[in-house]
């Protein structure tokens, strides 16, 4: 039986993502039905764990009986103790803790690029996250964390994916995030790490 799970988001990115993570299990990744018509969950957890539990058990109501992934993740940049951290998407912002809606990609790369300004390279060690969390029926069955450990360059790199990738340099294979296939990307990537563990436990369940 082909296993489907519905991903709650909005972001084209992570859609393409997750569904790459999944191909080679021949596991279907759609979104939840309607889901720009669904109150929007407030995202105003301390952790990423928090943000993706809270986004997953609130979109299970909305599809009874259906396994629902959410996740959140970002990147954490050492020399920044951390930051922008669960406020990746909103690093922009004057206020990014504060911020209700999501800043543009280039202008949250642009500001990490302004606060790394004449750090040496050996200092700009940095990793992105993803917590997964399922979900049914308003209720989180487990969580699951990925991480993936790079250097952010002084310059974008890349056409592909989206928001700080262009920027994360993987040592392991010699690229940035931006530079990779969807296939790549799922192999090397936090949210491909957390995607293999929510397989793990699911076949186990």
């Amino acid at each position: 039986m082909q296993l489907q799970a519905l991903l709650a988001t909005s972001n084209p990115g992570k859609l393409r993502d997750f569904a790459g993570a999944a191909a080679p299990y021949g596991i279907t990744i759609a979104n939840i039905p309607h889901f720009s018509s669904l109150p929007e969950v407030v995202e105003d957890g301390a952790t990423f764990e928090e943000n993706a539990r809270k986004k997953a058990e609130s979109y299970s109501l909305a599809v009874s009986g259906e396994l629902v992934l959410a996740d959140d993740s970002g990147l954490e940049i050492d020399a920044l103790g951390g930051a922008p951290g669960v406020h990746s998407a909103r690093y922009a912002a004057d206020e990014p803790h504060n911020a209700e809606c999501n800043t543009d990609d280039a202008a949250n790369n642009a500001r990490v690029l302004r606060e790394l300004k004449g750090v040496s390279e050996q200092k700009r060690t940095a990793r992105f996250i993803c917590v997964m969390a399922v979900a049914r029926d308003g209720h989180t069955l487990h969580t699951f964390r990925g991480a993936a450990e790079g250097i952010i360059l002084d310059a974008p790199r890349g056409q592909h994916g989206f928001g700080y990738d262009p920027l994360f340099y993987f040592p392991q294979i010699g690229k940035t995030f931006a530079e990779l296939s969807a296939a790549e990307k799922a192999q090397y990537s936090h949210r491909g790490a957390a995607f293999r563990a929510f397989l793990e436990w699911h076949r186990e369940a």
